[in-house]
């Protein structure tokens, strides 16, 4: 992740929560007044986010110290001490929403990529994201999906042609729309064409196309027509696409399968902040005997 940006993006956050001040935290404490907490995992999943935790606390309280207990990347069961966080305690009850709300979305959105990874492992298929992120955490999110074990597709408009139906349909034809990118684009740049017919496979493949997707097709179906791509042209599957059949993707001879679902309607993986005198017996003894 690009540091500098993930630091302007928290205090936009941080902006939006906490405004001209935190009514609540600085009624009941004074700015002197130190604590300590634990961010606890609920949940099993793959944890994301450690930068977040650790540079968002400082943004808050420079005086603050975070102790992780996990790396991004790790499996994290449920009752898991995700890291200790000490300083003042306006800062950690201002930091403590922004914080968990971003490290949830993140973890949820690894263990979604994770779990489409397992599904698909003996295959040559590898796991994407798209463009379907939320507005603003793009780059989190893409970084979430690294973290579960996918790769990214594009990271927007500005690093590689996609030429979707409407696209292709505005220009008139796949051939048409191949030969204007590749009068106005320079060759470090891959094209990628989405196909629904046998006939746009032929004519993408026609025009020289770097990869081409195979859109809201059935396994059976790629599985036939993969046998026309050349093997310089990378193959991508897209649409309809969910754990239920994944694999039935994997297995069709397509090189990546893209997933919407990983980032536009992702269940967030629960994640709490908790303080030592108010820790049930369970959690209080969990959080004791890691960090004894």
């Amino acid at each position: 992740m690009n540091r500098i940006k993930l630091e302007s993006m928290l205090k936009e956050f941080f902006m939006e929560d906490i405004g001209d001040g935190d009514l609540s935290g600085e009624a009941v404490f004074s700015s002197e007044e130190r604590g300590q907490f634990y961010l606890l995992a609920k949940q099993n999943g793959v944890f994301c986010g450690e930068e977040v935790v650790t540079l968002g606390f400082a943004l808050i309280d420079s005086g603050s110290s975070v102790e992780m207990k996990v790396k991004d990347g790790d499996w994290v069961a449920a009752g898991t001490v995700i890291a200790k966080v000490t300083g003042t305690m306006r800062g950690l009850l201002q930091g403590e929403r922004v914080i968990l709300n971003l490290i949830q979305r993140m973890s949820g959105i690894a263990t979604a990529a994770h779990e489409a990874v397992v599904h698909t492992k003996g295959t040559k298929a590898k796991i994407c994201d798209t463009r379907k992120t939320t507005p603003g955490l793009r780059m989190l999110e893409k970084y979430a999906v690294q973290t579960g074990g996918g790769v990214n597709h594009r990271r927007g408009l500005y690093d590689a042609i996609m030429l979707k139906d409407n696209h292709i349909a505005f220009a008139g034809g796949i051939k048409q729309a191949v030969a204007k990118v590749k009068a106005f684009v320079g060759h470090t740049v891959k094209i990628e064409v989405e196909i629904e017919t046998k006939q746009q496979l032929e004519e993408a493949i026609e025009a020289r196309a770097d990869i081409i997707m195979f859109d809201n097709r059935t396994p059976e179906e790629i599985k036939e027509w993969i046998t026309l791509v050349p093997p310089h042209i990378t193959t991508e599957a897209s649409g309809g696409i969910h754990l239920g059949n994944i694999r039935e993707y994997a297995e069709s001879g397509v090189e990546y399968i893209s997933l919407g679902a990983l980032t536009h309607s992702v269940q967030a993986l629960d994640i709490s902040a908790k303080v030592q005198p108010y820790m049930n017996k369970e959690e209080a003894h969990d959080v004791y005997s890691r960090n004894a």
